[in-house]
């Protein structure tokens, strides 16, 4: 309750014409830690001037860092159907699954349209599979046939950031960037998350290839020679 009141403080100060304010993030969801910033999601046609449709800005407030992204309606709509057809669609999880502030029933319609587009998971064609797997490929050969340590690391994460999102999204589920990734992963599966990271974390470059390769198989396997980009 401490922080949902200090972010109706900043709303009443910083953006008070707002229509909606949703907390979301690890304050919505109890998971703070000592380094944890407030997540804010504005929504409202009077909350810029002019011709401004969207801001994504931070702010120091009462000793907390408050990251707040701010729309108006047709702001909103706009960066939720792009990052939707990006199948990243941070802001529209941060809509539906955070905290209301300030919205009542304005808010619950607003939900209620992109729950239902959120349910139906990503729209991703087979030319784009086709190109995961071929990036994935390209990947699982330079790890195979690297030999210095650093480059054989960074290409490991790299590889399990694009097998994780291939998983994903072949499973009709929304990916995430950044720590959100696994964690996505391990709603979707958390059997096949931890048969993905668990080799990667105890160094074991061997087994993860073999892992990866398993995964790539059940998503059509290899793609190399003939695909164009």
């Amino acid at each position: 309750m401490e922080h949902l009141d200090l972010a109706r403080r900043f709303v009443a100060r910083h953006f008070p014409a707002a229509s909606i304010a949703v907390v979301a993030g690890s304050t919505a969801r109890g998971t703070r830690t000592a380094t944890s910033d407030i997540d804010l999601l504005i929504v409202g046609d009077d909350t810029f001037g002019g011709d401004q449709e969207s801001l994504a800005a931070g702010f120091e407030f009462e000793g907390e860092f408050i990251e707040v992204f701010a729309y108006t309606f047709a702001g909103f709509r706009r960066w939720a159907e792009r990052a939707m057809a990006q199948h990243r669609p941070v802001v529209v999880h941060m809509l539906v699954e955070g905290i209301e502030v300030r919205g009542g029933d304005e808010l619950e319609r607003l939900r209620v349209q992109w729950r239902q587009a959120l349910s139906t998971g990503p729209t991703v064609d087979a030319h784009e599979i086709a190109f995961r797997r071929y990036v994935i490929t390209d990947l699982l050969d330079d790890l195979r046939d690297g030999t210095d340590p650093l480059e054989r690391h960074v290409v490991a994460s790299l590889l399990f950031e694009r097998t994780a999102e291939l998983m994903l999204l072949s499973g009709g589920r929304w990916i995430g960037a950044g720590k959100y990734l696994p964690r996505r992963l391990r709603e979707f599966s958390a059997e096949r998350a931890e048969a993905l990271a668990r080799p990667l974390l105890d160094g074991d470059l061997e087994l993860f290839v073999a892992q990866v390769d398993r995964e790539l198989e059940a998503a059509g396997g290899r793609v190399q020679a003939g695909f164009v980009r």
